[in-house]
């Protein structure tokens, strides 16, 4: 087979409707858009439009459901912050950590993140921890509590 022998499937391609081409072409005179009205004029309305009704993709819900109202929000730290601002065989809760200036606001709690490494052993009293946080707190000889 060769390019040139390519065609397309029988049926697939048709011939786009020549409006308003003389009455031989079946499409004449008003072109399918009938006799007067305001369907017939140019600038008719858009889609959906109801005469200044409310229309109905405005009267329907939004699609979908939204928690940030009840969504659990945590100010979150890393294992390297910890690294830094703390010495061994520290007790780390909230109020050392803002008293370190690594967290503004608390939220609904401070969450550990595992990015970093940690050397030193230390008793963390926080709200989550991930796993890798986890681990590491673990590994280095320290405690990690969910307070």
């Amino acid at each position: 087979m060769m390019l040139h022998e390519l065609k397309a499937a029988a049926g697939s391609n048709k011939a786009a409707k020549r409006k308003g081409r003389g009455h031989g072409s079946g499409n004449g005179k008003t072109a399918g858009y009938g006799h007067k009205g305001q369907k017939a004029r140019s600038g008719a309305t858009r889609p959906g439009f109801e005469g200044g009704q409310l229309p109905l993709q405005r009267r329907l819900p939004k699609v979908g459901f939204n928690n940030s109202v009840f969504a659990t929000v945590y100010s979150t730290i890393k294992i390297s912050d910890l690294e830094a601002k703390f010495e061994a065989n520290a007790v780390v809760d909230e109020a050392a950590v803002v008293a370190a200036g690594l967290v503004k606001k608390t939220n609904d709690g401070i969450k550990v993140l595992g990015n970093g490494e940690l050397t030193k052993p230390m008793t963390v009293q926080l709200k989550a921890f991930t796993a890798s946080a986890k681990e590491k707190i673990e590994a280095a000889g320290g405690k990690a509590e969910v307070k």
